[in-house]
């Protein structure tokens, strides 16, 4: 195969794809600016102020120090 025709083919795939997320994109922003977006079920709701405290971590994350390494 010459290797135009592939790139062009390549090329071809990469602007379709471009469209798509383009078209799924404008539906996203649509939807935001009407309100109607709503995320996962099992999502709990934000609470105001921050929340009730701070969320339970793993024992294996209580006690790190504040700051590993680094410069």
């Amino acid at each position: 195969m010459n290797q135009n025709v592939v790139i062009a083919i390549v090329l071809g795939a990469l602007v379709l794809i471009a469209a798509v997320e383009a078209y799924q994109l404008m539906g996203i922003k649509d939807k935001i600016a009407s309100g109607n977006v709503q995320i996962g079920a099992a999502a709990a709701p934000a609470q105001a102020g921050g929340g009730s405290g701070s969320p339970q971590l793993p024992s294996s994350l209580q006690n790190l120090p504040g700051m590993v390494g680094g410069c």
